[in-house]
């Protein structure tokens, strides 16, 4: 399986979370081991969106998958 499609099944995984907050999470890219996200709904301007992207989404992105280094959020 393809790391994309690794991270794509990890974000599904999270996604019932981001939603019932009313926010979602849109995968963008994955490159050398940077995983690229756009945070939408609520989330995109949620004064916490950043700790739910480092201490949420990166922990579990770098948990799961090898070779995961960083999470970054894109605009």
């Amino acid at each position: 399986m393809e790391v994309f499609e690794q991270v794509q099944e990890v974000l599904d995984k999270l996604r019932p979370y981001l939603q019932r907050d009313g926010g979602d999470v849109q995968l963008v890219d994955v490159e050398d081991g940077i995983v690229k996200l756009r945070l939408m709904g609520a989330c995109g301007s949620c004064p916490s969106s950043t700790i739910t992207l480092k201490a949420g989404i990166e922990r579990a992105l770098i948990e799961e998958i090898p070779g995961i280094q960083e999470v970054q959020q894109v605009f």
